[in-house]
C-alpha cells in the first residue's frame, strides 16, 4: 500500500510504500484481545495479601473444652468464623504476567497497525525533529496535523521528542522497538516517522512475505 508522507506542517512532501502484510493485514480482533489482556495482566502489581489463621496473633488456647458445655466445639478464637480470625482462601501475592507466543504478538501488532491504516488514522511524517525539547513545539506540530491525541513513534535516539512529549497528557512517545498493541489502541491516532515505518516494515514482515520480497529484489 502507498501512503502520503507529511512534514510537521501537515503538507505532503512525498509518499512511501508500506508492506500490505504489515499495514494492510486482516484485523484479527481475537489476537488484539489476547495480547492486550496479557499486557494488562503483566501490569498488575499482585501485592494483595490476606492473613490466614497462621498469620493472626493469639488463639493458641482452646477456648473451652470439647464436650459438655452445650456449645459447638472450637479449636481457636482465631479460626475463620470468629471476628478477628484468619481468612480462608483469600488472595496472596502472585505474579499475573504471562507471555503469548511470538507469532501471536507479531500478528496482533500487524492487526493493530492495519486497523489504524484502515481507519485513516495512521500518519507518516518525514521526520519529527525539534530545535529544542519544548512541549509547545510538539503541541504545535500535532495541531498542524489536525490531531488532539496521538501516539508518536520514532527512533529511541530522539531524546528531545521523548522529553517534550511526556508533558502532554494526550500524547505519548515510543521508540519503534517498544511499539505495542495496547498503546496503539489507547490513542486515537498513530504518528510514525518514515525511518520508524521502514523499521516496522522489516521487523513485522511475515517470513513468506520477506522471502517473496527477497526474490523480487
Amino acid at each position: 500500500m502507498k501512503i502520503d508522507v507529511l512534514d510537521l506542517s501537515g503538507a505532503k512532501v512525498g509518499s512511501m510504500d508500506l508492506d500490505d502484510a504489515v499495514f494492510g493485514a486482516a484485523v484479527k480482533e481475537h489476537l488484539l484481545w489476547e495480547v492486550v489482556k496479557a499486557q494488562r495482566a503483566s501490569r498488575r502489581a499482585g501485592t494483595h495479601a490476606t492473613r490466614t489463621q497462621a498469620h493472626v496473633a493469639g488463639g493458641g488456647k482452646k477456648p473451652w473444652r470439647q464436650k459438655g458445655t452445650g456449645r459447638a466445639r472450637q479449636g481457636s478464637i482465631r479460626a475463620a468464623q470468629w471476628v478477628g480470625g484468619g481468612t480462608v482462601f483469600g488472595p496472596h501475592p502472585r505474579d499475573y504476567s504471562y507471555e503469548p507466543p511470538k507469532k501471536v504478538r507479531k500478528g496482533a501488532l500487524r492487526a493493530a497497525l492495519s486497523l489504524r491504516a484502515q481507519e485513516k488514522r495512521l500518519l507518516v511524517v518525514k521526520e519529527f525533529k525539534l530545535d529544542q525539547a519544548k512541549t509547545r513545539l510538539v503541541a504545535a506540530a500535532l495541531k498542524a496535523l489536525g490531531l488532539e491525541q496521538a501516539l508518536i513513534v520514532d527512533g529511541r535516539e530522539n531524546h528531545d521528542l521523548s522529553r517534550a512529549a511526556r508533558n502532554l497528557k494526550a500524547v505519548k512517545f515510543l521508540p519503534h522497538e517498544g511499539l505495542n498493541v495496547y498503546d496503539i489502541l489507547r490513542y486515537q491516532a498513530l504518528v510514525v516517522t518514515q525511518p520508524a515505518a521502514r523499521a516496522l516494515n522489516e521487523r513485522l514482515r511475515p517470513p513468506r512475505a520477506a522471502a517473496a520480497a527477497g526474490k523480487g529484489a
